[in-house]
């Protein structure tokens, strides 16, 4: 399984709205392609900003080429990012993920 990473920012006040628009954009997109595991959006508010962190699980690294094009190095925007982002990685992570049950004493 691999997990693809991104991060932005937006205005703390604009923080939920921007989740909501995620989940009906990013997280569709997600969910409907093959191979797509699940997602999460991860949000931490410091002052006037806020801190925006996509992760999302797959089967594969062809997977997420479904998803995300032939380079899944590049970050997939969509047309009201521009509305809420104040700041945004132009790219994603990749990270092989572990699933292994933890070692027990």
């Amino acid at each position: 399984m691999v997990a693809r990473v991104w991060k932005g920012q937006t205005r703390a006040a604009d923080v939920e709205a921007y989740r909501a628009y995620v989940r009906e954009t990013g997280l569709a997109d997600y969910a409907s392609t093959a191979g797509n595991r699940g997602a999460f959006i991860l949000t931490a508010v410091d002052g006037d900003f806020a801190e925006i962190i996509t992760v999302s699980l797959w089967d594969s690294r062809d997977a997420i080429a479904a998803f995300a094009g032939e380079d899944i190095s590049v970050a997939r925007f969509y047309p009201d990012d521009e509305r809420f982002l104040t700041a945004a990685d132009l790219h994603a992570s990749h990270y092989e993920v572990d699933t292994a049950e933890p070692a027990r004493g």
